[in-house]
């Protein structure tokens, strides 16, 4: 039995959408299949998601290192970019995230000298 889905993991809709697009179980390659393929793809998406290390992949997921395995097969297949391209293209806005290395603060609400007359003395409530 499934576990319930999890925030931000593929919908059933999703998951019959990108199944099609992902590269086959190995047969010749050697290794076995993952056992569940929605899940590895859950794993490579929370990665693409949180730009953890494989090795922080949480422990639902399964072995970092089938994760990391599955995501270069992907790759290897040329598919990786459209799986990514086809998850991003209606975001669900859950979460939206800003870099705050590019917020800048004007200089008058940074506490910059001056004030109404460019005073020094009137920034401070000095008259």
């Amino acid at each position: 039995m499934r576990n319930r889905r999890r925030r931000y993991e593929l919908t059933d809709e999703e998951w019959n959408i990108l199944e099609p697009l992902l590269p086959p179980a190995r047969k010749k390659q050697g290794g076995r299949p993952p056992k569940d393929r929605r899940q590895m793809l859950n794993a490579v998406l929370w990665g693409a998601r949180t730009g953890a290390t494989w090795r922080d992949l949480p422990s639902h997921y399964g072995p970092w290192s089938s994760a990391y395995s599955f995501f270069w097969r992907m790759q290897k297949a040329g598919i990786g970019d459209d799986v990514l391209k086809h998850v991003a293209l209606e975001p669900d806005g859950e979460q939206v995230m800003v870099d705050a290395t590019i917020v800048r603060v004007h200089q008058h609400g940074a506490g910059a000298k001056g004030g109404r007359s460019g005073n020094p003395s009137d920034a401070h409530g000095e008259d």
